[in-house]
């Protein structure tokens, strides 16, 4: 009862990978790639998920590091590079932007109107645009592109149960100090896995309201707050049903947390991860090298 592929955790895929590709996108799923699965047996897929996660951990530090535009082309060509080896339509890594997209227009409106500089490009009552400024929002608005689509491609590439046996195993040393190293990564994988699904709900409600007559889309911004309580009213109590129905099924399959759970699938580190982990930290070591020559 403790094993992964007939527990609760192993039930992970028929609980999270859900398959983007079989699915099919449209409407409000679409808009969210995050906790996604599509499924494949590209060279990336195959990577061993520490690998995948400590590749990502290096990724955010590469983009990080970057301190010169020209350099953007590194993380740039490195999620271009795995979007193409992995076999994942470029459109998914894409669709993971939109709903970043106001929060990237605002730091860029917000960077080009309050960075101060000396090179005045536009001036105009109290609006001032300096070249320093339209550098500094272009520098953070590319910033926040690299990370979101660079990061999606994790849970693209990744089953959700082997994200979370991969987090618990980068956790397991952390166990001595009595961490709660299973406990988290099971947390963290199916809080990740529920997004697509309460995406698909919030759809659902949506236009179940909509047929009977709802009106989401007129009236000013408090009349649109007045018209989200039909749909996050019964979003709630589904979300609360369906947790509780988690919980029933992980304890009617012993579930009982992390100590002496065995696993239908082992991890293994294989040559191409040992692959993977020369290029990103050859990519690492570049950003800063290139730096020096610009």
């Amino acid at each position: 009862g403790r094993a992964a592929g007939g527990g609760a955790n192993g039930d992970a895929d028929g609980l999270g990978a859900r398959p983007l590709a079989r699915r099919g996108c449209g409407g409000m799923t679409n808009a969210i790639v995050l906790g996604q699965f599509v499924p494949g047996d590209s060279p990336v897929h195959r990577l061993d998920p520490r690998t995948k996660i400590l590749a990502m951990i290096a990724y955010i530090v590469l983009v990080f590091l970057v301190r010169a535009m020209p350099v953007f082309a590194v993380p740039l060509l490195f999620v271009l590079g795995a979007l193409l080896v992995s076999g994942v339509p470029a459109r998914y890594a894409l669709s993971s932007l939109r709903p970043m997209r106001w929060l990237i227009a605002f730091m860029f409106l917000i960077n080009l109107f309050f960075t101060q500089g000396d090179r005045v490009l536009f001036s105009w009552w109290i609006i001032r645009v300096t070249a320093e400024g339209l550098r500094q929002a272009v520098f953070i608005s590319l910033r926040l592109i690299l990370l979101v689509a660079g990061t999606s491609l994790l849970t693209l590439t990744t089953s959700p149960i082997a994200l979370t046996d991969g987090l618990e195993r980068l956790l397991k040393p952390l166990k001595r100090i009595r961490f709660p190293a299973h406990e988290l990564a099971m947390m963290m994988t199916i809080a990740l896995r529920f997004i697509p699904t309460l995406l698909e709900e919030t759809e659902r409600i949506r236009k179940a309201q909509m047929a009977r007559g709802a009106d989401f889309e007129t009236g000013g911004l408090l009349a649109r707050a007045r018209a989200m309580v039909p749909l996050l009213v019964p979003l709630f109590v589904s979300a609360f049903r369906r947790a509780d129905e988690l919980a029933m099924a992980m304890e009617s399959r012993c579930y009982h947390g992390g100590e002496g759970r065995t696993r239908m699938h082992e991890l293994h580190y294989a040559r191409r991860d040992l692959l993977a982990a020369l290029l990103i930290a050859l990519l690492l070591a570049a950003v800063p090298v290139i730096q020096l020559w610009l």
